[in-house]
């Protein structure tokens, strides 16, 4: 991994940004789907923007 602290690979479960991208991109995807299609796009829009606005606090 170019860049990175560790000589070869880095530790085994360790969370780095490409797997976090590849676990929440399609399941954020899929679950925006479902919302659409079941009519409740606004309310998973408020909930997101509820959790994200909590998430920013928490990590203040």
């Amino acid at each position: 991994m170019p860049g990175s602290p560790y000589l070869e690979n880095p530790p085994q479960g360790l969370l780095t940004w490409p797997k976090l991208l590849i676990i929440s991109i399609p399941t954020i995807a899929a679950i925006t789907v479902v919302a659409w299609w079941k009519g409740l796009l606004l309310e998973w829009s408020i909930f997101a923007i509820i959790s994200l606005f909590g998430l920013a606090i928490l990590r203040r």
